[in-house]
């Protein structure tokens, strides 16, 4: 079983348990809506690749699921600013994962973890960062991988070789799975801390409220 998966089955579990349900509430999902993305995820995995082109194929469960997912996140953002912020820090993401491809070393065994779950990490870390609330940062990461795919295969065809792309298939679903999963993880805990921290001032002049910075007054 691939960290991906045992990923997946840990959040589905949790979710089972209610462990999960103030970053669902925060992510605007349900427990039932999250569990059937998540098996769907899972199941979509071992359907084999669909293709597009003689080099271009998707995985329904590393690509088609998770853009779906985001979709549905980002449509029911809270404003029309954090709809373009989402794809704002996705773009960055994307750019900042193909960069990390192209300058880390092209042995995979110089490297202390696999170069996907890498990418995945990295990913998670900057979307979180660019991203703010936990929709943000799960869009960022999602399509930040799926973006850097893309574009490390359309600059490997510009120069001229003869590659070709299974989006979210292998480890690009380890890597999407982990982009995701760990800026909503990171996100949730500094929200943790954050909120903490503002308990023990008297009058914080902007607070942490459903998993995005806002002033008082806009309460």
């Amino acid at each position: 079983m691939t960290i991906g998966l045992i990923l997946l089955t840990v959040t589905g579990l949790l979710i089972l348990f209610g462990a999960l349900q103030r970053v669902l509430d925060r992510l605007r999902l349900t427990d039932t809506q999250a569990i059937v993305f998540v098996v769907l995820i899972i199941a979509g995995g071992f359907v084999p690749d669909i293709p597009v082109t003689d080099r271009f194929s998707f995985n329904i469960g590393g690509a088609l699921i998770p853009l779906a997912l985001c979709l549905w996140l980002w449509v029911r953002a809270n404003s029309a600013y954090e709809r373009a912020r989402c794809l704002v820090a996705s773009a960055i993401t994307g750019i900042a994962v193909f960069l990390l491809g192209r300058y880390m070393p092209a042995d995979p065994q110089a490297l202390p973890i696999e170069p996907m779950y890498a990418y995945g990490i990295a990913a998670g870390l900057i979307a979180w960062l660019l991203g703010r609330s936990r929709r943000g940062a799960f869009i960022a990461g999602t399509l930040g991988v799926m973006s850097a795919n893309v574009g490390s295969w359309l600059y490997a065809r510009r120069m001229g070789a003869d590659q070709s792309l299974s989006l979210g298939g292998a480890g690009g679903y380890d890597a999407i799975v982990i982009a995701g999963l760990l800026a909503v993880l990171v996100s949730e805990l500094t929200g943790e801390l954050v909120e903490r921290v503002q308990r023990g001032r008297n009058k914080p002049s902007r607070e942490f409220v459903n998993g995005d910075f806002v002033g008082r007054e806009q309460r």
